[in-house]
């Protein structure tokens, strides 16, 4: 009996020294380009570049995300990086709310976008001329502040931790705007034939026709 409780206790303490698993879905960094979910050392590496009002990338985080976070991230076989790709004003006024909240809860606030996209999209069709010329006014904050408010970005943030007091800080960053603006510059001047978003690097291959989570999925799993 003595030989059993000795094994069971060397077989506890040998499963204390090696700790618990990562969290890898918890694991959020930032990189000089985007942010990183998941194992930095993972075997597979997807860097995907994505804009919050396109309809394209947004079918793909609602058919992908779950997918690649639990058959991949998870298990720390592949980490995601994600980059912003601003296409108009209020993909500007989305992602840099984005960059606003804590740290950690990034890719939290950037699934809530296209969680809900269907929700606030329409204003990018039936907004009157008046209400547009609100979104682009000389003065840049200002115009951010009446996307966020035409589109409901405050109540959505919200739900992600940032005030409507931090938020209005966040849209008044020139230099944030600026930043994120010359990210999609960058990415041009790098890449002359970039096709739009969503767009992928898969272990720093950029794809090329692979816009669809149905073409991307297959080069991920050949590459596990």
């Amino acid at each position: 009996m003595k030989s059993v409780f000795r094994v069971v206790a060397v077989m506890g303490a040998a499963w204390l020294s090696l700790g618990a698993a990562p969290n890898w879905l918890s694991t959020v960094a930032a990189t000089p380009e985007g942010h990183r979910l998941g194992n930095p050392d993972a075997k597979v590496k997807l860097v995907a570049y994505e804009s919050y009002t396109c309809p394209h990338c947004a079918a793909f985080e609602k058919e992908a995300a779950g997918v690649m976070r639990l058959g991949y991230i998870q298990n720390g076989k592949m980490s995601l990086e994600v980059r912003h790709y601003a296409r108009d004003p209020v993909d500007l006024t989305a992602a840099m709310l984005t960059e606003c909240v804590a740290p950690a809860k990034f890719f939290d606030a950037h699934r809530a976008f296209y969680v809900n996209y269907d929700k606030w999209i329409p204003p990018m069709v039936t907004a009157s001329k008046a209400q547009r010329d609100r979104w682009t006014v000389k003065d840049g904050g200002a115009a951010r502040r009446n996307i966020a408010s035409d589109f409901g970005f405050y109540d959505l943030m919200a739900s992600q931790g940032l005030s409507r007091v931090k938020a209005d800080q966040c849209l008044n960053n020139a230099a944030l705007a600026k930043k994120i603006a010359d990210q999609r510059a960058a990415t041009d001047a790098k890449y002359p034939d970039f096709a739009g978003t969503p767009s992928f690097i898969l272990n720093g291959l950029m794809l090329f026709a692979t816009a669809g989570w149905d073409l991307l999925r297959p080069q991920i799993e050949a590459r596990l």
